[in-house]
């Protein structure tokens, strides 16, 4: 990456978009170039088309994505699968048609089995089924994972691709029902401590384990990674510890400042049992990340409030 490069960021009104752009200007790239949705629909296929004919981008990083938690995955597949599908293969397509060099796809820790080995290493990818609950997502990302590896086998450009962890941070979504589940209990516990409610439902057992990456880390991985002259197709993208739902939700209690109980709706699905990635192949290029757990989700919640304040928050 040189700083005179024009680079688009798809999805860059996004929590992980904004986080990539903010590591750019950081790091003196000024040359980018964005639209929100309500300008350029990135499943309209001839739009696409269109912006990079006119635009023509050195580079491309696409972080646009449609996303959710549990309850959206199982109960959207259909839109999950073909948003996902059309914006990677509009994007992917036109930015080879019109001369991008480089292209890094984000894609998402689920996109490996549901009883993947742990830690979960690159190579785990399709050895066996995946998890029911999130099945449309990870196929989506699986194609577009895929799709760069072959363009840049058959056609040798160099697109690749990064797998975060579960992705956390400022500019997260708070719906009520489709988010994912940092954002999701933190508004729950936010809402119950206002209203002096005495319990919070979580879903399922609460014994499930994930990992969780701060966003600011992942647009520093995005950035680290675009310098390099020979990366990896894909590499995994993690904080390297895991932590158990129902750990999670007492740091998020506490850190929130609620005193009701927690109580486990055993009745609704945990998903996959874990997900703890390898990040050895990342961390041997010389990245690593900076935010621990227990600081992210202080300055998540913090975050929070204050868009809260200013009414720019997402629910």
């Amino acid at each position: 990456m040189k700083s005179a490069d024009k680079i688009y960021v798809a999805g860059h009104s996004g929590m992980v978009g904004s986080a990539i752009i903010k590591t750019l200007m950081s790091n003196g790239i000024k040359n980018i170039i964005s639209r929100r949705h309500s300008e350029l629909d990135l499943c309209d296929g001839t739009a696409v088309e269109n912006f990079f004919k006119t635009h023509v981008p050195d580079i491309v990083i696409i972080a646009a994505a449609k996303v959710g938690g549990i309850f959206a995955n199982s109960n959207y597949p259909a839109e999950f699968l073909y948003d996902n599908l059309a914006i990677t293969l509009n994007c992917v397509h036109s930015a080879y048609k019109n001369g991008t060099k480089r292209l890094l796809f984000l894609g998402s820790s689920c996109i490996y089995p549901r009883l993947a080995k742990q830690p979960i290493c690159e190579d785990s990818l399709l050895t066996s089924s995946l998890e029911e609950t999130n099945e449309a997502y990870a196929i989506a990302k699986i194609s577009g994972l895929k799709l760069c590896q072959y363009y840049r086998r058959q056609y040798g450009v160099l697109y690749h691709s990064a797998m975060p962890a579960n992705l956390y941070g400022p500019g997260d979504n708070y719906h009520a029902s489709n988010s994912h589940v940092i954002p999701g209990l933190i508004r729950k516990f936010h809402d119950a401590k206002i209203s002096n409610q005495n319990k919070v439902e979580l879903w399922g057992s609460g014994k499930p384990r994930r990992e969780f990456l701060y966003v600011s880390d992942v647009g520093e991985a995005v950035y680290h990674l675009l310098q390099i002259e020979n990366p990896p197709d894909w590499v995994n993208v993690g904080l390297g510890t895991d932590i158990t739902i129902y750990e999670l939700a007492i740091m998020i209690k506490e850190i929130v400042g609620y005193n009701g109980q927690i109580i486990c709706d055993k009745s609704k699905p945990d998903g996959t049992p874990q997900k703890l990635m390898d990040i050895s192949k990342i961390r041997a290029t010389g990245w690593k990340p900076k935010i621990e757990l227990t600081e992210g989700l202080k300055l998540t919640y913090n975050s929070f409030l204050n868009e809260l304040d200013k009414q720019t928050v997402r629910l």
